[in-house]
């Protein structure tokens, strides 16, 4: 990805057009005080579902396709701890035939400026053959609502 386009992609807490609540738990810091590194990728991934089974309406389990993880990164750019608030905030960056590409913001309590910026990509597979498929209806309509910002912020999943 280029330098312009990245500067496209939200940043800032108020940019993301969902916002989901998660709270810390004593288990995710590490000696050091702080969550590790990989909660942060837990984070990510009770995000998008959590959003999804929401917005979808329908048990994402029970779909005849599933959204395997096929990829995920992370900038870690300040420290998160327990106990501590995090806003999960996402946007949509691509949508594909069978694949998705979220971006995720984190933000600590009331920050506006993020404690991670992170990319989660979704390849949407036959449940039980795992071949590539089309993004189920549901979750494309969902991702409508995510990519015109019509989807709202989100309570406490």
């Amino acid at each position: 990805m280029s330098e312009s386009n990245e500067a496209r992609l939200p940043e800032q807490r108020g940019e993301f057009p969902v916002l989901r609540r998660i709270t810390t738990r004593w288990m995710d810091n590490d000696h050091y005080g702080h969550v590790n590194n990989v909660v942060y990728y837990s984070y990510f991934d009770t995000a998008v579902n959590g959003y999804l089974i929401e917005a979808s309406g329908v048990d994402i389990r029970e779909l005849p396709a599933i959204g395997i993880v096929a990829e995920t990164s992370c900038r870690f750019l300040r420290d998160l701890s327990f106990p501590d608030t995090v806003h999960a905030g996402l946007a949509l960056e691509k949508l594909g035939n069978s694949s998705v590409v979220y971006r995720i913001g984190l933000f600590g309590n009331d920050e506006t400026a993020p404690a991670a910026i992170g990319r989660f990509v979704h390849v949407y597979v036959d449940a039980t053959t795992r071949r590539p498929v089309p993004v189920p209806a549901p979750i494309r309509a969902a991702l409508g609502a995510l990519a015109d910002g019509s989807a709202g912020t989100s309570p406490l999943p």
